[in-house]
């Protein structure tokens, strides 16, 4: 298996973190790949499906062609995120062609999602994934549970959806998934909400979420595996970094630097001004949300 799989594992038994930070914009990549070098971290670059349909990062091939001008491997990996088996738009997706495809691209680790599915058949998709990576010797991400936010139309209020434990990842469930799918890190459902993609809400401030630790520790002790936190813009800090205490060790950051990246953009029409903004706000959340700026080596030493 790769170094990858070795230094998330690290990241979980260490209490330490590997944020991953997606570039629905290509001109992202340079600005994010600068921050995390200079700030001394472990990184992955991630995109995701949705990435190259409702945003402009066109493909996967695209956003590794842009990585590849940018990389410094001693600081990162790119991974590809979200490749669902139903989409959020609930269509369903050759997700096996789109893994192979990336997996001939050169990404270095790779996400099945099916969690829109039932248990068998999320176990089942993941499985077929998992075999066909861990052939390239390419680790795999999984989800299961309902990490919200991606759908069309408006979410239910936030406490409403936190009191109710809708959508939590079940632990027996999660036990029955690690022992059987086979993936090396599962994303879970604790609180976390993605950030909207489609209509005005796409530039609207995150609600702040916030995550269930107790149902975390369950969910880690349950499974063995890292745990990965999708939707990690806008958690409450304090939150975020008792959960990295509790098995989470990939954060998922997007509508955080992609809002900075558009907002400068609109607001003076210059792709650099736009990189600058998304190259602070990374740097931010590296040095003083994360708190893990000079740790790289404690991860890859």
């Amino acid at each position: 298996m790769s170094d990858t799989d070795l230094i998330v594992r690290k990241a979980a038994q260490k209490g330490l973190v590997v944020p991953a930070f997606n570039v629905p914009y290509l001109p992202m990549v340079e600005p994010v790949v600068r921050a995390i070098v200079d700030q001394d971290c472990f990184a992955l670059i991630e995109t995701a499906r949705l990435e190259w349909i409702k945003f402009e990062a066109h493909s996967a091939a695209a956003v590794m062609e842009e990585y590849r001008k940018w990389a410094q491997p001693d600081y990162m990996r790119i991974h590809l995120d979200h490749v669902p088996v139903i989409d959020e738009d609930l269509q369903r997706v050759d997700y096996l062609e789109i893994i192979r495809e990336a997996l001939d691209l050169g990404y270095e680790s790779v996400m099945v999602d099916g969690s829109r599915l039932p248990l068998e058949e999320n176990i089942k998709a993941t499985r077929q994934v998992v075999e066909m990576a861990h052939a390239r010797g390419v680790p795999v991400e999984a989800e299961l549970g309902a990490v919200m936010g991606h759908e069309a139309g408006p979410l239910p209020p936030y406490e409403e959806l936190f009191d109710s434990g809708r959508g939590f990842t079940d632990v027996e469930e999660a036990r029955r998934f690690a022992r059987e799918s086979g993936c090396n890190w599962l994303s879970v459902a604790a609180g976390n909400i993605h950030g909207a993609v489609s209509g005005i809400a796409r530039d609207q401030p995150k609600v702040e979420a916030r995550l269930n630790l107790e149902h975390l520790e369950k969910l880690y002790q349950a499974t063995g595996l890292p745990l990965v936190l999708h939707g990690g813009s806008g958690i409450k800090r304090d939150n975020v970094l008792a959960a990295i205490k509790r098995g989470i060790a990939k954060v998922n950051i997007g509508t955080e630097i992609r809002q900075a990246y558009e907002q400068a953009w609109r607001t003076t029409g210059s792709i650099a001004r736009a990189q600058d903004a998304c190259y602070e706000r990374t740097c931010w959340l590296i040095r003083d949300y994360f708190g893990i700026a000079g740790d790289r080596m404690q991860l890859v030493g």
